[in-house]
């Protein structure tokens, strides 16, 4: 389970792995860590990858999955979380910049939507619940950007998850599951994650009433059952 920064890519001279590091690394630099025309506000696509990569605290690492169960495959991301939760951060780097992203080059293409979705899904309530992020990226992705809903913010040219500590702004994709009781899952977590460390005052109110509106959406929805 090696983990590498993007500066210990650059020094690398012989690993089987390196393609897949280089390609992705320069995806994070180009693509991620710059402005997009479609991306329909200023700044780079992922405001954090600018600062993360300055102070080294993006980690990437290759997963071969070949002959892997979809239960081992869970394993292996679960024990990367307790890996990200467990290291120190040096002195140099802030905490919020630490991501990991996990390559998955013997995933093929058609296949990303199933496998690295199906993960991402079934282990976020697990994040969630320790401060933390997962995002499934791929060129299958169909998840439209928060500004602009033609583009395409999450499309990596090899599937990926990435991993990194939640923050205030992740609310949009903290209250948007179907299921009630996820989405109170999901927002208690976000609310208890935080407690009274808020900066944004609008933020915590619309966090508290989708909450209280979800648990009523609940109840009703148990009321109807009851009935029927």
């Amino acid at each position: 389970m090696q983990l590498y920064t993007t500066r210990e890519i650059e020094q690398l001279e012989q690993n089987e792995d390196l393609p897949y590091l280089i390609e992705i690394m320069e995806w994070v630099k180009n693509f991620l860590g710059r402005p997009h025309p479609k991306l329909g506000r200023p700044g780079a696509v992922c405001p954090f990858v600018p600062s993360s990569l300055r102070s080294n605290s993006v980690r990437l690492a290759v997963v071969h999955t070949k002959d892997f169960y979809p239960e081992q495959l869970e394993q292996v991301v679960a024990r990367y979380r307790d890996m990200f939760i467990e290291m120190d951060v040096p002195e140099q780097e802030l905490a919020i910049n630490k991501a990991f992203l996990l390559i998955f080059p013997d995933v093929h293409i058609e296949d990303a939507p199933k496998v690295i979705d199906s993960v991402q899904q079934k282990l976020k309530p697990l994040f969630v619940e320790s401060g933390l992020m997962i995002g499934e990226f791929h060129n299958r992705n169909e998840s439209p950007g928060l500004h602009n809903p033609n583009f395409r913010p999450l499309r990596s040219p090899i599937p990926l998850l990435a991993i990194r500590f939640m923050v205030e702004a992740d609310l949009p994709f903290l209250q948007n599951p179907t299921d009630p009781h996820l989405r109170i899952q999901y927002l208690e977590a976000y609310l208890k994650h935080f407690g009274d460390k808020f900066t944004d005052e609008i933020r915590i109110r619309n966090a508290r009433q989708l909450l209280d509106l979800s648990k009523e959406q609940l109840k009703q929805e148990n009321l109807v059952s009851s009935y029927i």
